[in-house]
């Protein structure tokens, strides 16, 4: 038995198929900008909406292609916000026969815990920081999350609402850091960590930036160790770039490049927040988690 998990996130579109025994068959993400625009008018535009739908037929066509029989698909911030959010998972329910979940924060928070823990080489309890682009969330737990948080604050959304332009000015930056703190300031994590993970594509993208690395290169970037101060160092170089000199940063998917700079100024603001100098990098978060709940049912 074959299954397949797939995250209908904010900014991409992500698909993981794997075997009974969880060995991982395929994964792809493809950006779709879906989340644009939603914090300002509170419904998903039609382009990006068809853009989403396009890309699902595609991935339909994989999971025939490695005979999955079981499929899991949940909605994340974008999808919470949005008025039009369960029209498009009805839309969605036509194209790959299985009608997505619009999952909670709280939900979103332990699917990434499950996924970012269950091979990971660290001393619990862990902390698992998931930046998206409409929420960041929040997990801390040993085996299992005890406290877990999402705050309404993601790459695509700070972007929108505190860092329109490239370059970024210093204003900027800074306004957009205090914004960061502002919501931020729920976060109350219970206890010291053992070990702090990041996971999703601002951490892998920043692990990879200050790798300086030709291309991507995601054996490289599993379970390295990203610092505090590489953030700092790629929010400085970030924010003296237009988008289409940060498109050309080899190691980054070009249609990145609008919302990465957003997505450092939260890892960084994150990372100040709950005290962490360092944090491990993983390639497994929420997708990986959905998977192995469909594997255990």
């Amino acid at each position: 038995m074959n299954v397949a998990a797939i995250d209908i996130g904010s900014n991409s579109v992500r698909l993981l198929i794997t075997d009974r025994g969880g060995l991982e068959l395929y994964r792809e993400a493809t950006i779709t900008g879906l989340g644009r625009g939603v914090d300002s008018s509170g419904c998903f535009r039609e382009d990006t909406m068809s853009d989403t739908l396009d890309v699902l037929q595609r991935y339909f066509g994989v999971m025939n292609g490695h005979s999955v029989s079981r499929v899991g698909a949940v909605a994340t911030s974008a999808s919470r916000d949005a008025s039009n959010g369960d029209a498009l998972m009805r839309s969605i329910a036509g194209v790959i026969g299985t009608e997505p979940t619009i999952i909670s924060g709280t939900d979103e928070a332990g699917l990434s815990f499950a996924g970012a823990t269950a091979n990971l080489r660290g001393d619990p309890p862990f902390l698992v920081i998931d930046i998206g682009g409409g929420s960041t969330e929040f997990v801390y737990g040993d085996a299992a999350p005890s406290y877990a948080v999402s705050i309404d604050i993601g790459s695509v959304r700070l972007t929108e609402r505190r860092l329109p332009d490239r370059p970024s000015s210093m204003r900027q930056l800074d306004e957009a850091a205090a914004h960061t703190d502002v919501e931020l300031s729920r976060v109350q994590i219970p206890g010291t960590p053992g070990t702090t993970v990041g996971v999703a594509s601002t951490f892998t993208s920043l692990k990879a930036i200050a790798l300086g690395l030709d291309a991507y290169d995601r054996d490289a970037v599993e379970q390295s160790v990203l610092t505090i101060g590489d953030i700092r160092a790629a929010i400085t170089a970030l924010s003296l770039l237009d988008v289409a000199e940060t498109a050309a940063i080899p190691s980054l998917d070009p249609k990145r490049a609008p919302v990465i700079l957003a997505g450092a100024v939260i890892a960084e603001r994150a990372l100040a927040r709950t005290g962490v100098e360092e944090i491990v990098v993983s390639e497994h978060d929420l997708l990986d988690g959905l998977a192995a709940s469909l594997l255990a049912r």
